[in-house]
């Protein structure tokens, strides 16, 4: 194996869960063994929420202008090993170079963030009453759990640890199994970066960790990203035990063409919408919606998707079962009647003969009813539908169960607004296909793609991960008593 063993970090150090069982990890790019990773059960979660709780007091009575003080250095950390960590991202989930770049700058700005936190929690004060003072202030929660997905392993936990951190809770972060290896580094940085012992930890597992984290009684807070069926399940579970949650689950985004939008951005935009991370990314274009006469912009969707290229600017997907999964919807797709215009299976890298690979592909024709135009694909795969008006187009939106995002393409100022006002989703682009909000703005989208109020990150993460503290004071015994005193 080119890694050591994965071990769970807890207290500031590599624990080993001896006698558990592990899993193998694989590259996605070549096929390969790379490292292992426990399996592990209660008994290690809670070891790892005694140190986080063990923790709290110090780290939560540190005032907030030292503890953002740790994460400017940690963000100097990440610049420092940009290179590093981008390679560890592609080579556990499969990404391209700049694609897994991109996503360490981005941790880089939602730490950048964080530090701002001194400026957006000042307290409120009010003389309420002659000599009466209302002071209200915002408080750490205690011990809570961030829960990540495989398709950004340095990325979303960054949406959950500076934010929670900077703002006096302590953590476990429970990252996917199938991409455990940024996690570890993540953490070794922070620890360079001065942070305590304890603040952070981090088990591993599967299935079994996940519940014991709802389940744990010691855990304030869980914020999940994964999959709507399973989001259901972790935010059900978690406030069925009395804890804040946020789950975040699938998507079906759909992407709305109309006929005055410009040919060659509006192309270039779908293509990279559907394809970049090979598609496994919640805010992917996956389905098309073409308004009316679009012809020629399909045909130049196409010849975008044909410069996509597998091994090249285009990375692989996260497991053989994923590649498989997702030839299966095409192949399905073409059975039912749709046309196969871009066909990216049985894709083959040179070198990489092992890695899991699809190529672009572009599918014209398909129906609502038909399966690929309902579920979550998670891969490079484009699904055309066609209508005659745009009130069309959005009853097909709005009748998917989803709502993390839509977008419209077109010159008209008329016909965005009137998407941006009936499309039933919560993140919105006009010519722009993948319309994720940057900080301070919250991620997040409505319906099954979204369970629980509040949000994770941006500004408004700050209701998430604190509560109110209200204090009422008087000083001044001489005056009279009335209602409001």
């Amino acid at each position: 194996m080119k890694y050591p063993a994965i071990q769970n970090y807890v207290g500031g150090q590599p624990a080993n869960d001896s006698g558990t069982a592990t899993m193998d990890v694989f590259s996605p790019l070549t096929g390969a063994l790379i490292s292992t990773v426990p399996l592990s059960g209660a008994a290690a979660l809670d070891a790892a929420v005694q140190a986080a709780k063990a923790a709290y007091p110090a780290w939560s009575a540190t005032p907030i202008k030292e503890r953002v003080q740790i994460f400017y250095r940690y963000k100097t950390l990440l610049e420092r090993d940009m290179k590093a960590l981008a390679d560890l991202v592609r080579e556990e989930n499969g990404k391209t170079y700049d694609e897994a770049r991109a996503e360490v700058e981005k941790a880089i700005e939602l730490t950048e963030f964080a530090c701002s936190m001194p400026q957006l929690i000042q307290g409120e004060f009010l003389e309420v009453s002659k000599g009466v003072e209302a002071r209200v202030e915002r408080k750490p929660l205690g011990v809570v759990a961030s829960i990540a997905p495989f398709n950004f392993p340095n990325m979303v936990p960054h949406w959950t640890i500076p934010n929670a951190i900077v703002l006096g809770n302590t953590m476990v972060l429970k990252p996917s199994e199938q991409v455990p290896l940024s996690a570890v580094k993540i953490a070794e940085l922070l620890k360079e970066a001065g942070l305590p012992d304890g603040v952070l930890n981090i088990v591993n597992g599967d299935k079994q960790i996940v519940e014991a984290i709802c389940d744990h009684p010691d855990i304030q807070a869980v914020s999940f990203v994964g999959s709507t069926k399973i989001a259901k399940v972790v935010y059900i579970r978690a406030t069925s035990n009395l804890k804040r949650c946020v789950a975040l689950g699938g998507a079906k985004n759909h992407l709305m063409v109309l006929p005055d939008a410009h040919p060659e951005m509006t192309a270039s935009n779908v293509a990279a919408s559907m394809s970049g991370c090979a598609g496994q990314r919640c805010m992917a274009g996956s389905t098309m919606v073409g308004v009316g006469a679009i012809d020629g912009i399909v045909a130049k969707i196409v010849e975008e998707a044909k410069k996509i290229v597998p091994g090249q600017n285009l990375g692989s997907v996260i497991s053989k079962e994923a590649k498989e999964r997702i030839e299966q919807h095409i192949t399905e797709a073409e059975a039912a009647g749709a046309k196969v215009l871009l066909d990216g299976r049985n894709a083959v890298v040179p070198g990489h003969e092992d890695g899991y690979y699809v190529g672009a592909t572009v599918i014209d024709y398909v129906t609502p009813d038909m399966r690929i135009a309902q579920e979550e694909v998670f891969g490079p795969v484009l699904a055309i539908m066609r209508t005659s008006t745009l009130d069309e187009a959005l009853a097909i939106e709005n009748a998917n169960p989803y709502g993390n995002a839509a977008a419209v393409f077109t010159a008209s100022g008329s016909s965005a607004r009137y998407v941006m006002d009936h499309a039933n989703a919560g993140m919105i682009g006009v010519n722009i296909g993948v319309p994720v909000p940057r900080e301070p703005f919250s991620f997040g989208g409505w319906n099954d793609s979204k369970f629980g109020a509040c949000d994770i990150t941006g500004k408004s993460s700050i209701e998430f991960w604190t509560q109110l503290k209200k204090t009422t004071t008087k000083w001044n015994p001489e005056s009279r008593v009335n209602w409001m005193s």
